[in-house]
């Protein structure tokens, strides 16, 4: 056994004091049930799917086809299978699979409207507290419960984001959990191990149905992992946003010079095809079932288009969608206003999002986590949503 793994076998014993789920005053019938469980939460996945750069609320997931065109802007609406549900039109083949996923259309978080606190907030649960950063969820399964097998427990693809703007914390790292829960990757980073990934085995059809583009190939990568054994995939689709269209589309810019009409043209194609082919491709290969699988940008896009075609950054509400992992499928979570600009039902914080991923890993989310002698501290100050938790 390696020094990595002793380390990992030690510290999962002593990793997590967790209130509700303390083995403290149970019966020992309640003790096996209890690690019943753990072991079959244990045997979960996740695949956290980043739109990076913030994808737009209007022009994804939650279309305003009735509101002014300096509000919906140029992209019609769809019909789906649910009744009354609409999609834009940039996703014809997930439009044909909405009872396979839910959408959240209340996300929302009140911090800076910068890149950098979405992605801490997903990743983590927080943001950053002076110094203090904290681990995101992929490194924390990889201490509590190792790797399966030869494969990592935790890889980025293609990298962890480098440049988003700000030069501080962007919640991909093992933070004060140490250099050993760092994720791996496939293209190397100075804090990261590297994972030499291939897609190899692969018939040709698979891959032109995934699509032969960095959506596609990305995709296919993380659910290669997830068959071989990876328990967490955190795919940032981009992970730059300089010098390239993505989803940041401010329509002006260096490097953010897109217009909201691309996710039409260019970048919502891709994402619908490399996406539908992912959840029917876990769903054949027997994986959606324990697999969970997130699709969301670190903030929304603001309700009006601007002067050039784009729009900016925006907090204060955004969507998802969750698909697989026992989840619900056919449901809408919240509701935004009619200029997508807030929430009018069921506001869901961000990190409630990732007490979701925590939950489905097999983690409370009120678990404490043992920083030093002196400190501990919850993995999350939010609970699971509701409508996404089975049973």
């Amino acid at each position: 056994m390696s020094s990595r793994q002793k380390q990992s076998e030690v510290s999962r014993r002593d990793f997590l004091r967790v209130g509700s789920l303390s083995f403290v005053g149970l019966s020992m019938a309640e003790r096996a049930a209890l690690a019943a469980t753990q072991r079959d939460r244990s045997r979960k996945n996740c695949i956290f799917i980043m739109l990076t750069g913030g994808a737009s609320q209007l022009e994804t997931f939650d279309p305003k086809p009735e509101a002014p065109s300096e509000i919906r802007g140029p992209l019609k609406a769809i019909s789906t299978t649910v009744p009354g549900l609409f999609l834009s039109e940039a996703f014809p083949q997930l439009a044909q699979r909405t009872g396979q996923f839910s959408l959240i259309r209340s996300l929302y978080h009140d911090a800076a409207p910068i890149h950098e606190t979405g992605h801490q907030l997903l990743m983590t649960g927080r943001l950053s507290r002076g110094t203090l950063n904290y681990p995101c969820f992929g490194s924390v399964v990889a201490r509590q419960w190792g790797p399966r097998g030869d494969a990592p427990p935790f890889v980025v693809l293609p990298r962890q984001v480098t440049s988003l703007g700000v030069n501080t914390y962007r919640g991909q790292q093992a933070a004060f959990l140490g250099e050993d829960f760092e994720p791996a990757t496939a293209v190397g980073a100075s804090s990261s191990a590297e994972f030499e990934i291939e897609i190899t085995g692969e018939s040709k059809a698979i891959q032109q149905q995934y699509g032969k583009h960095r959506f596609g190939q990305l995709l296919l990568q993380a659910r290669q992992l997830v068959e071989r054994g990876t328990r967490c995939v955190v795919v940032n689709l981009f992970d730059d946003l300089h010098q390239q269209l993505t989803w940041d589309c401010h329509g002006t810019g260096a490097g953010t010079s897109g217009k909201v009409y691309e996710y039409r043209d260019s970048l919502g194609p891709a994402f619908d095809k490399a996406l539908s082919t992912l959840l029917d491709d876990l769903s054949t290969r027997g994986l959606l079932d324990d697999t969970l699988v997130v699709a969301t940008g670190e903030f929304g896009r603001t309700p009006q288009v601007n002067a050039h075609g784009g729009r900016d950054h925006w907090p204060h509400v955004w969507s998802a969608l969750v698909a697989g992992g026992g989840t619900p499928g056919g449901q809408v979570i919240g509701a935004s206003d009619a200029r997508a600009s807030a929430p009018v039902e069921r506001p869901v914080h961000a990190s409630e999002l990732t007490a979701t991923v925590y939950h489905h890993l097999g983690l409370n989310p009120g678990s404490c986590l043992a920083r030093s002698d002196q400190e501990e501290i919850r993995l999350v100050d939010a609970s699971p949503i509701g409508e996404l938790i089975s049973g």
